[in-house]
């Protein structure tokens, strides 16, 4: 045999080779993706065409062989599937979650209209009466803004004293606002301040109990926030005297919007609840898990 043809025969096996593995893995994905009853249909057929064709044993050895790789095969396909759905849910729910927190840097970006021009007139009239005290609004207008107005990234990871500082800031300009019918209190452990909390969530609570419980009372009324730690969770509750909330009617936008963020950001591991205390008023909770940053934060 010469080296030609030696060549020409190696070719032919590796090439051989090659045609081998590929219907081999054709047929151990066709038997991944078949169903059982096909397959055993398919056995079926094979076994009445392999007695007329007269090949004895082999067919039951081959569906035998078939039967145990379907095992294999179909148990490969089915983790193959799960990964893939487990992908494609967090791909989901980070996109939700980013598109969540774009929204809401939006709205940031778009400081109410109404808040900040009555501040501003309320600074003008103070600069005539008191400029000492038009001057103190100014700052906590100031601050207001740095910590209302987005930052970028470091937005998204909000702590929880900036959040409350950023309360502090409003509940102040609408105290000179509407001076002795406002009183508030804003209660914090040390050890929770550094924490991660999500953005704008106790503003617009707090906004929300000015609004829709004080206002429209003649005497106004009192604002308590206070955070705790409970079980792997920040419990932050805001509570105030006012006219009450109607559970007849349906949760406004805001408490929607923040229902819809704890959400899309902690799943089933965050939620806001409300309750109407026998003294009266409002008490609203949200229950923050935990983040791995959290617990380190807090060690």
């Amino acid at each position: 045999m010469n080296e030609d043809h030696k060549s020409r025969v190696f070719l032919f096996v590796i090439e051989a080779s090659d045609l081998t593995k590929k219907l081999w893995w054709k047929f151990f994905d066709w038997l991944a993706v078949i169903s059982w009853s096909y397959l055993l249909f398919v056995s079926f057929l094979a076994m009445i065409v392999g007695g007329i064709l007269g090949l004895g044993s082999f067919l039951p050895l081959l569906i035998l062989v078939s039967i145990m790789i379907k095992s294999l095969a179909g148990g490969k396909r089915s983790a193959e599937i799960a990964a893939s759905d487990a992908r494609l849910r967090a791909d989901v729910e980070a996109l939700e979650r980013r598109v969540i927190e774009a929204e809401m840097a939006t709205l940031q970006a778009q400081i109410e209209p109404h808040f900040l021009f009555n501040t501003l007139a309320l600074i003008s009239q103070l600069i005539e009466t008191n400029p000492s005290q038009a001057s103190i609004v100014h700052d906590h207008l100031i601050k207001y803004l740095r910590l209302a107005l987005p930052n970028n990234r470091e937005q998204i990871k909000s702590k929880l004293d900036q959040q409350l500082e950023l309360s502090r800031a409003y509940l102040s300009i609408m105290q000179e606002r509407m001076q002795e019918r406002l009183t508030y209190e804003i209660i914090c452990p040390s050890h929770l301040k550094h924490l991660a909390f999500p953005s704008m969530m106790i503003q617009a609570l707090v906004e929300n109990a000015i609004t829709h419980g004080l206002e429209s009372q003649i005497d106004g009324g009192h604002i308590t926030i206070i955070a705790r730690q409970g079980e792997q969770e920040i419990q932050l509750e805001i509570s105030d005297n006012g006219v009450g909330f109607d559970f007849q009617t349906k949760e406004g936008r805001g408490i929607n919007n923040i229902r819809e963020r704890l959400k899309i950001l902690y799943g089933l591991k965050a939620n806001l609840s409300i309750e109407v205390p026998a003294s009266g008023g409002t008490r609203v909770t949200l229950h923050i898990p935990l983040s791995i940053e959290n617990i380190r934060s807090a060690e």
